[in-house]
């Protein structure tokens, strides 16, 4: 990196990014595999530790906290344990919570892996449990999150919307947060697991491969990227591809493949697009431009997929990374999940 680079860089820690969507507590639950049941062809679990950690759009700002930002998190949770729990997570990253609406009337979007093995054996995940609130916000939660949302937008640096299906983000609001960071000129960044199409004009959109083909179809090859980000309407496209690394389409340049740091085969990938739309977004608001910052996204994902559980970047492991083109990794918290 050069000295500019460098001043960008260290300028994440003066952003402040409010990430918009749907909130998730990611909770892992560890234990020993004693047997199998006699009452049916199951292995028995011993439980011995449940611990929560921010997923959704609240991982994305619990990566913006750990490079130094301040994060914004706008959100819905239930006045349920895990929502309480989650808020407290999230508090004690650093993250603003007064912009996540808890609402008596909905319940706290869970995602419980199991996660076992035998006491001389690491764990393994052998199951998902999920809990979703598919009834939709009241009419009350809806105009709630959509002030808080504006509210958020109105002074941030930049604004993520981290669309995961569970009712949080809608056209309207989007549209809403559209003309807010139009306002103000500043990067408004999408990513939608099954809706990126309603959500045009935007800055950049980051989707994976398998969203861009839910939008273009199956087949999907590299030109494909031009076609899917005039369709967005949006001025930059990053769809990752996994241990193929990264498509980048920006208007008015050549397509650029760019190539995955690290090792192919990674640990964990869950969050990983989280933490690549939340560096991407950062580096966008501190500076770079479309092309350097999807390189300094694409280090932070090669760094998170190869911790385990879902987790975050530092800038510490993020300038190490870029400074000697590959993955420079710390110890992180929950690396034993």
């Amino acid at each position: 990196m050069n000295e500019t680079e460098h001043e960008n860089l260290n300028g994440f820690a003066g952003l402040r990014i409010a990430v918009v969507g749907d909130v998730v507590a990611d909770r892992y639950l560890r234990g020993t595999i004693d047997r199998v049941s006699r009452e049916a062809p199951v292995l028995i679990v011993k439980h011995e530790l449940t611990e929560t950690f921010p997923g959704g759009a609240a991982n994305a700002a619990a990566n913006i906290a750990s490079l130094g930002g301040a994060a914004l998190a706008v959100g819905v949770v239930g006045e349920d344990p895990v929502g309480k729990e989650l808020l407290g997570e999230l508090a004690s990253l650093g993250i603003e919570t007064t912009t996540v609406l808890a609402s008596p009337s909905f319940k706290t979007t869970t995602k419980t892996r199991v996660l076992a093995g035998r006491s001389t054996s690491s764990r393994q995940q052998v199951l998902r449990i999920d809990h979703e609130d598919r009834s939709g916000l009241s009419g009350g939660d809806r105009a709630a999150l959509r002030s808080h949302a504006i509210a958020a937008a109105e002074r941030a640096d930049a604004v993520i919307v981290s669309d995961y299906g569970y009712g949080a983000v809608d056209s309207e609001l989007f549209a809403e947060l559209l003309v807010a960071a139009g306002k103000r000129d500043i990067p408004l960044v999408v990513d939608s697991r099954y809706r990126l199409a309603e959500f045009r004009g935007a800055t950049a959109a980051t989707p994976n491969l398998e969203e861009a083909e839910a939008i273009i179809g199956s087949g999907f090859d590299p030109e494909s990227a031009d076609e899917l980000r005039k369709r967005l309407d949006c001025r930059a496209l990053l769809i990752t591809r996994g241990g193929n690394g990264m498509l980048l389409s920006v208007e008015g340049r050549p397509l650029e493949q760019i190539p995955v740091v690290g090792s192919t085969e990674p640990v964990d990938v869950t969050g990983a697009g989280d933490t690549v739309i939340a560096v991407f977004t950062m580096a966008l608001a501190s500076g770079f431009d479309f092309r350097r910052a999807a390189e300094v996204a694409n280090h932070a994902g090669g760094i998170v997929v190869m911790k385990r559980g879902t987790a975050t970047v530092s800038l510490a492991e993020l300038t190490a990374s870029l400074s000697a083109e590959e993955p420079v990794l710390s110890v992180a918290a929950n690396d034993e999940l």
